[in-house]
C-alpha cells in the first residue's frame, strides 16, 4: 500500500487506515461478533494498513480492549490512535477535559490496549468547563512521559449549521489556533467524503499549509457511498443511521443519484473496481497530508478499501464527481 507522511512529527502510516468503531459501537449491534473483527483488524494489516483509529467511549472501552487483543501479537505493524475526552452515560455523552481526567483515562487506554505507547491521542471533544489549552498541556505531558507518540483534534460538529456554505468549521480553526500555541497539532480527523465536501472550504488548506495531517472520517459516507445499502431496508434501534436525515427512506431513494454518478466512474475502471473505492480514491486526491479512515467490521470491506489506494482517477473522472447532486437530508 501507498505511504504516506502527515504532521510536524513526520508519522508515516498507510494511505488508507481502518476506524474500528462499527466493530464495538453504533452501528447494528447484533452483526458485531468479537471473532470476525478481529479478523478484520489482520485482514487490514496484511493489505498494508497501519493507522487503526478507536476511542475509550466506543463501547464505551469494549472497543480499545478488542483492539488490543487484535494486537498481541502484531502492535509494531501498527499505527495505534484512540481519543480521549468524552464520557458515554445512559442517554447522553459529556465531555471532560480535566487535565487530571486525561492523564488518567490515557493509562487506562493504554492497559486495555495492551501497549506502552500511543502513536496519536486525539482530543475527541474540548470541554466547554476548562480552557482547551489546560487539556492540550495535560496531553503534551503524556508525550514528554513517553506515553503518546502525537496529538490531534477532532473537529467540532459542522452539521448543526449545513445549508450556509461558510464557516462550518470555524470553531475547529479556533480551537486549533489556541492549542497550536501549547503543543504542535499532528492531525485533524473531521468528516470528509463525496458527499460531505465541508472540509475543503478551510479546514482541509489550514492543515495543508502548517503540514497539519487531515484524518478523513466518514469517507464512505456512513456506508451510503458503498451502495451496498437499500432504501427503506431500515436500521436497528442502535444503529446511528436510524436518526440520521439522510437515512430516511426517502431520502435514501434521492441520494441514489450520488452512488449511480460512483458506478459510472468505477465501470471505466474495469471490472471489480467498487463505488466505496471510488469515493475513497476521491478522498486520496485531495492531498498527500489526507488519510481517509473507513470503518468497517467485516473483513471483505477492509480489503477492499485497502485496495482503493491503486485506484488513479482521471480528470474525467474528477469532474464526473465533482457533477453530482448534493446530498439530500430530511433537514433539506
Amino acid at each position: 500500500m501507498e505511504r504516506r507522511t502527515i504532521g510536524a512529527a513526520a508519522l508515516e502510516v498507510g494511505a488508507v487506515g481502518l476506524g474500528c468503531m462499527p466493530m464495538s459501537w453504533a452501528y447494528s449491534g447484533s452483526q458485531q461478533r468479537g471473532a470476525e473483527s478481529l479478523r478484520t483488524v489482520h485482514t487490514a494489516l496484511d493489505h498494508g494498513t497501519t493507522l487503526l483509529d478507536t476511542a475509550d467511549m466506543y463501547g464505551p472501552f469494549t472497543n480499545e480492549l478488542l483492539v488490543g487483543r487484535a494486537l498481541r501479537e502484531r502492535r509494531s505493524e501498527a499505527f495505534l490512535s484512540t481519543k480521549v475526552g468524552l464520557l458515554v452515560g445512559e442517554q447522553h455523552i459529556v465531555a471532560n477535559g480535566r487535565p487530571g481526567y486525561v492523564k488518567r483515562a490515557c493509562d487506562a487506554s493504554l492497559r486495555r490496549l495492551q501497549t506502552d505507547v500511543i502513536d496519536l491521542y486525539q482530543l475527541h471533544r474540548a470541554d466547554p468547563e476548562v480552557p482547551v489549552e489546560e487539556t492540550w498541556g495535560a496531553m503534551a505531558e503524556l508525550v514528554s512521559a513517553g506515553k503518546v507518540r502525537a496529538l490531534g483534534l477532532c473537529a467540532v460538529g459542522a452539521h448543526s449549521r449545513r445549508g450556509s456554505g461558510t464557516g462550518l468549521h470555524d470553531g475547529t480553526i479556533r480551537q486549533l489556533e489556541r492549542v497550536q500555541q501549547v503543543f504542535p497539532v499532528s492531525t485533524v480527523e473531521a468528516e470528509l467524503s463525496v458527499w460531505s465536501a465541508e472540509a475543503l472550504d478551510a479546514l482541509l488548506p489550514w492543515c495543508e499549509a502548517r503540514g497539519v495531517g487531515f484524518l478523513a472520517a466518514m469517507p464512505l459516507g456512513n456506508g451510503f457511498l458503498t451502495g451496498t445499502l437499500t432504501p427503506g431496508g431500515g436500521f436497528e434501534r442502535d444503529d446511528v443511521r436510524a436518526r440520521h436525515p439522510r437515512f430516511t427512506a426517502e431520502m435514501m431513494a434521492a441520494n441514489q443519484r450520488v452512488v449511480a454518478g460512483l458506478r459510472r466512474v468505477a465501470a471505466r475502471h474495469g471490472d471489480g473496481t467498487t463505488p466505496a473505492q471510488v469515493a475513497l480514491a476521491w478522498v486520496l486526491s485531495r492531498g498527500r497530508h489526507v488519510v481517509p479512515v473507513p470503518g468497517t467490521k467485516r473483513e471483505r470491506w477492509a480489503a477492499e478499501n485497502a485496495r482503493a489506494t491503486g485506484l488513479r482517477l482521471t480528470a474525467e473522472d474528477l469532474a464526473e464527481v465533482a457533477g453530482l447532486p448534493a446530498a439530500l437530508g430530511s433537514w433539506d
